[in-house]
């Protein structure tokens, strides 16, 4: 059974399933048109180091960079509309691949073209980021996204940081305005 995930309280998932290595990271959102277009959710992440910057820019794991140079992340494609069941895009991790000097995983959502759209995380319904067992593609925590939100288009929904030997995962739900490069420019 899933576990929610709140904000700011932290769970350890490699203590909840002893052996864990290949974890799915899953966005999924109902489907809206707004202003005339799709609204597009787009999931990145960003692998930090101990002073919460990019280990190095390679490390910013989006759709013009599908693959970490670790070989431990890989974005698997982008949904234009989060239609269907499940999720809608993923980000496939292995936690034994990791680089050494990466302490913090951190999950973003921005919303393409929001800018020329007009599309903001008010239009997004029923949001929310999976942390799946790559093994068997359970479940094993989700954080379901209820805040109302009238002008953010861009947040960090979910971290996983190294907790000594073991993957910590906690909800953030941090939003911001500005767009993808908003957060680049805060983590690089």
């Amino acid at each position: 059974m899933a576990i929610p995930l709140e904000k700011r309280k932290p769970i350890s998932i490699t203590k909840e399933q002893p052996g864990l290595n290949r974890i799915v990271a899953g966005l999924g959102w109902d489907p809206a048109t707004v202003n005339g277009h799709s609204v597009d959710l787009d999931l990145s992440l960003f692998m930090l180091g101990a002073d919460g910057k990019l280990v190095a820019d390679e490390y910013f794991i989006f759709y013009n960079n599908p693959a970490s140079p670790d070989g431990s992340a890989n974005y698997a494609g982008d949904s234009r509309g989060g239609e269907g069941d499940g999720d809608d895009e993923v980000v496939n991790i292995d936690l034994s691949r990791i680089d050494p000097k990466v302490e913090f995983l951190y999950f973003a959502v921005t919303i393409d073209q929001c800018e020329e759209r007009g599309h903001h995380f008010g239009h997004v319904q029923h949001s929310y980021i999976n942390i799946r067992n790559a093994a068997d593609n359970s479940v094993l925590c989700q954080y379901k996204l209820q805040e109302h939100f009238t002008i953010e288009d861009s947040l960090i929904i979910a971290a996983i940081s190294r907790n000594g030997g073991a993957w910590d995962v906690e909800a953030l739900g941090q939003a911001f305005s500005g767009g993808l490069n908003t957060l680049v420019e805060l983590y690089q």
